[in-house]
């Protein structure tokens, strides 16, 4: 069985080992790493992955994150270990969000003071917009 590919090493040198829930186990001759074939997944797509990674740079906490979005935060904390992502430490600018349609949108830049004094930057959710403006901390 030398087509298979370790899920953990990406080595293609496995040999059977064994079976588990009547599905055949693999062990891998490289790092003995056992695995078997064919495991299905809910499988999340990559744009929620994105999105979900871009809103923990931009300050939301997870449970936020899994309240906009509809994923676990679990998942949202498992790709920040992943992807070894870092949000900057002492900010001196706090994230405030605002989730709009697009009339919505429109209406809040048709004022002009709405974008004046802060960063600001809009996002798609889905058939939604996602406004986050920062401000400063008072000291």
């Amino acid at each position: 069985m030398a087509t298979l590919k370790c899920p953990k090493c990406d080595a293609v040198d496995a040999v059977r080992n064994g079976i588990v829930n009547q599905r055949q186990r693999f062990r891998c001759k490289k790092c003995s790493y056992n695995f078997t074939v064919g495991k299905v997944g809910k499988g999340i797509s990559t744009y929620y992955v994105i999105k979900a990674l871009q809103l923990y740079i931009e300050g939301v906490s997870f449970r936020e994150i899994e309240r906009l979005l509809g994923i676990s935060h679990v998942s949202v904390m498992n790709w920040v270990r992943k992807y070894q992502i870092k949000i900057p430490e002492n900010n001196t600018y706090h994230p405030t969000y605002k989730i709009l349609n697009h009339r919505e949108l429109v209406e809040f830049y048709s004022d002009r003071k709405n974008t004046e004094g802060a960063g600001m930057i809009v996002t798609e959710l889905g058939d939604k917009f996602m406004l986050i403006k920062w401000e400063r901390f008072k000291e």
